[in-house]
């Protein structure tokens, strides 16, 4: 059974009992409480005197209760809690604010830590109304609940001459080269419009590309303009799943010279690392409207937004930062050739 705090009621009890010399047992068993609970009541509640009276008992449980409980380091209104709302607002998730608070070493931001589990109560401890719902709008998943994925039909046709991800170069899982890249589509309401995709796996570095359609004519040129923005250096494989869209990967492969390797079936933690960039960029272009509406010059803002994000596995710096040293680096000391 839990336990619970002695009420006024019962501590009123207790201090007639004692008046009337009943044991600390017998009041127990009046209470149905256990003999160790009145006990310790009386003994922390006693006046100076050695007697026990059930308002000053009440007084001083209350007195030690506010003194236990520190005070909220976010509270709505203070300063700190603006702060972390204005975070919030550029879509940083509560980790991130967290990280980029500790690096702070601005004088008036010396104080302003606070970890993400302090964030995430300040969200949803909220009153009911539009702050609440606009703050949890702006984390990743924007529900107050989660819901387990439900499996899927596999309507995937056969890729002609795939190449599978297990016959990728090493290099590429290691993840210490730049120019390796992830890929995937995300869809639009009814399927009828689409946005390619695609994050370096050394940096986090996202592109998306704007597709005519979930077709595969329409995957090449989009997918190829995309990464042909990217220096020679930055293109050299991109990992995909089995999407039918993926038919003429050999034409991708022959007008940017990216290798192009596919993953099994159903397994899409082979391509971890686009899997969780797709659901930021859900953020943006959420699911069940219309991504054609969006220019290529819109998709960019959005993927800069992106890559200007800290990141916690870069100790919070981020990906155009961590792409750019990656690929000075590499030039400058360029790989042996046996």
């Amino acid at each position: 059974m839990a336990y619970t705090e002695l009420s006024i009621e019962e501590r009123s009890t207790i201090q007639v009992s004692l008046w009337q010399e009943m044991s600390l047992r017998q009041i127990a068993n009046m209470l149905q409480r256990s003999p160790s609970t009145i006990s310790r009541e009386v003994r922390r509640n006693q006046t100076q005197r050695g007697t026990y009276h059930a308002r000053h008992a009440h007084t001083h449980r209350c007195a030690r209760r506010v003194a236990c409980r520190p005070k909220p380091k976010l509270l709505l209104g203070r300063g700190r809690f603006e702060l972390v709302m204005y975070m919030l607002r550029y879509r940083l998730s509560p980790e991130q604010i967290a990280g980029k608070l500790r690096r702070m070493i601005m004088p008036r931001f010396e104080d302003a830590y606070v970890c993400r589990e302090t964030i995430y109560s300040a969200i949803y401890a909220l009153p009911v109304g539009e702050l609440k719902k606009e703050l949890i709008h702006c984390l990743r998943q924007g529900k107050s609940t989660r819901k387990p994925r439900r499996g899927q039909v596999d309507r995937r046709g056969q890729i002609p001459d795939m190449v599978s991800i297990h016959l990728r170069p090493p290099e590429i899982e290691r993840r210490a080269m730049p120019g390796h890249w992830e890929g995937d589509l995300i869809k639009g309401k009814n399927n009828a419009s689409a946005v390619g995709t695609l994050v370096e796996l050394s940096s986090g570095y996202v592109i998306l590309a704007k597709l005519n359609d979930a077709t595969a004519t329409s995957a090449v040129a989009g997918f190829s303009a995309a990464l042909n923005r990217m220096p020679l250096a930055a293109r050299k494989s991109m990992t995909y799943d089995q999407g039918r869209e993926m038919a003429k990967h050999a034409d991708i492969t022959q007008a940017t010279g990216v290798a192009i390797y596919f993953c099994d079936p159903h397994s899409p933690w082979q391509r971890g690392s686009n899997e969780n960039i797709n659901g930021l960029i859900r953020q943006y272009l959420p699911k069940g409207t219309d991504l054609s509406r969006h220019t290529q010059e819109e998709l960019d803002a959005i993927a800069l937004q992106l890559n200007m994000r800290p990141r916690k596995r870069f100790d919070f710096r981020c990906p155009i930062e961590v792409l750019g040293e990656l690929l000075a680096k590499h030039q400058d000391n360029p790989p042996a050739v046996h």
